[in-house]
């Protein structure tokens, strides 16, 4: 297999300064501006709409690419307290216990100790300041993740509190607050690329909502495609299990049946590329057969625009293996962030950087 991790540099170099930028569930506006500064340097179209940003290039209806660009993170809810932006009781309408994020709640629940995290007003993205996580825990009433800081006692409701994040490389593994800042980056170096399809950026996707944004941009325009591909983070247990394959893939999650053509085109294509890659419904399904609870296969913002659409948009998505889900220190392994790129650049068509 061609080794492609040193022509990655400049796409660290890309994901380093987007994982600087806030992005918190629900509280996106800032990032979506910085997006849209970096993609109109390019020969697409740009479009903004209410949860969404659109870029298209000369072949729009060639296939269609998606990333959530919001991540996990804080937000002010009263004097001194601030709740799990995710799940506050404005987003969990959205929510109904089946999701892998809901699922991680109590796992993750006592991951922040310590962690450092900085406020930015709501629309504008200014820095307000920095604190730091004293206390992490669910609360049994709210069904939340409630925060102690220290240093942000001053912030009023509304507003949004990020993980200071910085993009760490070490050897052959990147850690940061990887979901799903890291697809973001690979869209704009597809773009940058040549890629002539169609690159949507949506928002909320940590509260269950890009899926609403997505199937509303389709219908205003009334397309119908089987070429939609989801990009998105996948989270493993452990380092050991991350380095089974380079890219993971999917038949189906809780709420729909994949595109089966489409995700046969991938598999064809990595098997072509000698990428390695695993099927996650089918290792959920594995575990669960040794499990007294069983793991939700989850739902993705794929499997609930095919069943809000009744299959006229479909497709399959394409995810980068990782561990320590859902915090600041999330990781993945160098080379399979390079599969990713070529598998990407291949199914739409561009070359290789040499």
């Amino acid at each position: 297999m061609k080794d492609t991790s040193a022509n990655i540099d400049e796409f660290l170099h890309l994901l380093r300064a987007l994982v600087r930028e806030p992005s918190v569930v629900g509280v996106e506006d800032a990032f979506f501006r910085v997006l849209r500064r970096e993609l109109e340097e390019y020969p697409v179209k740009v479009d903004r709409y209410h949860g969404l940003l659109v870029a298209q290039g000369s072949e729009p209806d060639s296939v269609y690419l998606s990333a959530h660009i919001d991540r996990h993170g804080l937000l002010c809810t009263g004097p001194n307290e601030f709740q799990y932006a995710a799940f506050i009781a404005g987003n969990r309408g959205e929510l109904t216990g089946d999701s892998v994020s809901e699922q991680f709640m109590e796992l993750i629940a006592g991951r922040f100790e310590g962690q450092r995290v900085q406020a930015h007003t709501p629309y504008a993205g200014t820095y307000c300041g920095q604190g730091q996580i004293m206390r992490s825990y669910v609360c049994p009433r709210r069904h939340n993740l409630i925060f102690e800081l220290d240093g942000l006692e001053f912030l009023q409701p509304g507003f949004p509190v990020s993980f200071l994040d910085r993009l760490r490389v070490d050897q052959n593994f990147v850690s940061a607050q990887l979901d799903n800042v890291v697809s973001v980056a690979m869209l704009i170096e597809l773009i940058r690329s040549g890629f002539k399809g169609t690159a949507l950026f949506t928002a909320g996707e940590e509260a269950g909502r890009s899926w609403r944004f997505a199937v509303e941009w389709f219908q205003r325009h009334d397309l119908c495609t089987d070429r939609l591909i989801v990009l998105d983070t996948s989270p493993f247990p452990t380092l050991d299990e991350v380095g089974k394959q380079d890219v993971v893939l999917r038949n189906r999650d809780s709420m729909a049946t994949f595109d089966e053509p489409l995700t046969d085109k991938l598999v064809a294509i990595c098997d072509r590329l000698k990428i390695r890659h695993r099927f996650k419904d089918r290792y959920v399904e594995l575990l669960n057969l040794e499990r007294e609870k069983p793991l939700s296969i989850g739902r993705t913002e794929l499997g609930r625009i095919i069943a809000a659409t009744d299959g006229l948009v479909r497709g399959t998505t394409l995810q980068l293996p990782t561990t320590s889900y859902h915090t600041a220190s999330e990781t993945a392994e160098k080379t399979s962030i390079s599969a990713m790129l070529r598998l990407l650049r291949n199914i739409c068509e561009l070359p290789d950087p040499q």
